[in-house]
């Protein structure tokens, strides 16, 4: 257990941090919390690779229920919705274990696919769960108490594609932060994966 200590505090701080920098606005199109959040996946990806698939979901089951807890304060200062909560929470723990699965379907390639690929398809899945639940008006018979109305508004796709509602550019916009982040985190990804195992082979 004490070995994905460092996992799980990772994790945590970038799941607070990330419900944090969300609420302030970065652009026209995103929150600072495009930025810290799809650390998440650096984190899962390394743990995976240094310590196995089960120690990497331990640590994602410790930031979902981070998160979840950051949801229950958030609401608590009305500061989210139910609807972003449950987005945000469904979002995060599919990703998550969709980048494992992948990852370990690839583990055997060269060590930049399997942390790549799992990334890019754990951060579409992640998109796409998050603002279609959060805010795709066919889900407002669920959630009838959230005004979703100002995100289907209706603009140019990133303010010069095909037209779509707000949502779209903004679930656009962020995946595209996590597709540059995915691959910048490559790097982190070598350095903090051969640390570990040199400091394995050690102690061993």
């Amino acid at each position: 257990m004490s070995r994905i200590v460092p996992g799980v505090i990772a994790m945590a701080i970038i799941v607070v941090a990330s419900n944090i920098l969300v609420q302030y606005q970065l652009g026209k199109w995103l929150t600072w919390g495009a930025l810290s959040y799809p650390v998440a996946f650096l984190v899962t990806d390394i743990m995976n690779r240094v310590y196995g698939s089960t120690a990497a979901r331990k640590v994602v089951l410790a930031g979902f229920v981070t998160g979840v807890l950051c949801s229950l304060v958030a609401a608590g200062l009305d500061k989210t919705t139910l609807r972003i909560a449950i987005a945000s929470g469904a979002a995060f723990l599919s990703a998550q274990l969709m980048d494992i699965a992948v990852f370990n379907q690839l583990r055997k390639y060269n060590w930049w696919l399997p942390p790549l690929v799992a990334s890019i398809v754990g951060s579409v899945l992640d998109t796409a769960v998050f603002f279609s639940i959060a805010f795709a008006a066919e889900l407002t018979p669920i959630f009838p108490s959230d005004d979703v109305f100002w995100a289907n508004e209706r603009l140019p796709l990133l303010g010069s594609g095909p037209v779509a509602p707000l949502w779209v550019s903004l679930a656009a916009a962020d995946w595209l932060v996590k597709l540059a982040m995915a691959i910048l985190a490559l790097v982190p990804f070598r350095i903090f994966v051969g640390n570990l195992i040199r400091r394995r082979t050690q102690i061993n």
